[in-house]
């Protein structure tokens, strides 16, 4: 594991867990990558051995769940919010920009892996990677909209006013709310901007052509 990558502060012995930076790639992890084609969505796959094998067909979602070892649950981003969750017995990864959060990505996510692991929102652990910054990210009325929030009311916390008809939307927040609207307990990370930090992240508003980052978590044999 390069030393640079991001490594959730939970407290889970049995999920190995991780997010890159520009430094490094993702071959040497101690499971088979599963990538997904993600389309800024709510849909949510289920992984399994067939999964990980050569030429497996792509899954178009934007999250995806394993209870099965070996299998390592991945989000590609480079300025949207990757949200890993590790439970009693399985693990999972979500790709959540305002739009796939706004339609319930993390909702979805987190219940199918409940029913995947036959366990409790309270018992799963879920941690938040890099992603747009709430200085960065600059929105429209259109995003308001989509979580409910008032054009002429100012929670600053999530939404700060920045120019005319615009705003600063905090992303990590927004996905902090929901989790715990679901019972969520433990949420950690989400203080990285992958915008302000050029020389650690990929961020896609800054370069527009560019690389991305990978957030990955699997169960440890």
């Amino acid at each position: 594991m390069h030393p640079d990558w991001l490594v959730p502060d939970w407290d889970a012995p049995n999920v190995g867990a991780l997010m890159t930076t520009r430094r490094g790639g993702i071959s040497a992890i101690a499971a088979t990558p599963v990538y997904l084609k993600q389309v800024h969505g709510a849909r949510v796959v289920r992984l399994g051995r067939a999964d990980a094998q050569p030429g497996a067909p792509v899954h178009e979602a934007d999250a995806c769940v394993t209870t099965e070892r070996g299998i390592a649950c991945t989000a590609q981003v480079a300025d949207c919010l990757p949200v890993l969750f590790a439970a009693p017995g399985g693990v999972a990864a979500a790709h959540a920009g305002w739009r796939g959060l706004a339609a319930g990505v993390l909702e979805v996510t987190l219940r199918t892996l409940c029913e995947a692991a036959a366990c409790e929102p309270s018992q799963v652990q879920t941690w938040l990677g890099a992603c747009i910054g709430p200085r960065s990210f600059e929105v429209g009325a259109d995003v308001l909209r989509a979580f409910g929030a008032a054009e002429d009311a100012s929670d600053p916390s999530r939404f700060k006013p920045n120019a005319p008809c615009k705003w600063l939307a905090n992303l990590p927040q927004l996905a902090r709310d929901r989790l715990t609207a679901c019972g969520v307990v433990s949420i950690g990370g989400g203080e990285w901007c992958t915008v302000e930090d050029t020389s650690r992240f990929f961020s896609y508003r800054r370069e527009r052509i560019t690389g991305r980052m990978v957030a990955a978590v699997w169960l440890r044999d």
